[in-house]
């Protein structure tokens, strides 16, 4: 029997690095969100629920989101770039609605969120963190156009 001979290589598609330069400061500031949100939204769960359930499953909810996008940010490729500007869209418009609420209607949250106040306690990192990391997964997208 004699072995198959070799056809074209097919090439795959090689995933472009998001997290280059300013991109791995982004992962870097979305990995601390996560620690941070998870973390408190754990404890906050588990210790005393009943206060303010919608506040701690917010933060909850921040976690995963911060989580996503730190995953897709290292993951890399189009694909992810495009799920990570998906995600900081709603990251945003979550920031957005959650702060407005928050200083409209404060007694609907009798405890604070990640995104009470759009992340006054996290030195308004949660409504910084999505513009800048929408801004930088455009560019990356710009350059990758014109690159290749």
């Amino acid at each position: 029997m004699t072995e198959p001979t070799a056809g074209p290589t097919e090439e795959k598609p090689v995933r472009k690095r998001l997290i280059s330069g300013p991109g791995m400061l982004l992962v870097w500031l979305y990995g601390v969100m996560v620690v941070g949100a998870v973390s408190r939204s754990a404890v906050q769960i588990s210790t005393e629920f009943g206060h303010a359930p919608l506040a701690y499953s917010l933060s909850a909810v921040a976690g995963v989101v911060y989580g996503f996008i730190t995953y897709s940010l290292v993951r890399g490729g189009e694909t992810a770039r495009r799920a990570a500007l998906v995600c900081c869209a709603g990251e945003l418009a979550g920031v957005l609605i959650v702060g407005t609420w928050t200083l409209v209607e404060p007694s609907a949250f009798p405890d604070s969120t990640v995104w009470s106040d759009y992340g006054v306690g996290y030195l308004f990192i949660p409504v910084l963190l999505p513009i800048s990391a929408m801004y930088w997964l455009r560019k990356a997208r710009a350059s990758q156009g014109a690159g290749g």
